[in-house]
């Protein structure tokens, strides 16, 4: 029998960090991530294949809306 996996939330800094999805025109691969609103570094935090993925993303750090970035 399988088990659904245990949602854990992430903590971020709010202030300074902004859930990004960053999208190629290319080939339309997009990937979730924290962008720094001051230095602009973005740090990846996983793969959307999906909109599963998507929605697991917006659980994991207690968010209703993700920035997108071509």
């Amino acid at each position: 029998m399988f088990r659904k996996k245990k949602q854990t939330v992430v903590k971020y800094d709010r202030e300074n960090m902004r859930p990004v999805l960053r999208c190629s025109i290319c080939n339309g691969e997009q990937v979730a991530g924290l962008k720094d609103i001051h230095t602009g570094k973005f740090q990846e935090v996983m793969l959307i294949r999906n909109e599963a993925d998507l929605e697991a993303f917006k659980a994991m750090y207690q968010v209703d809306e993700v920035w997108k970035e071509y």
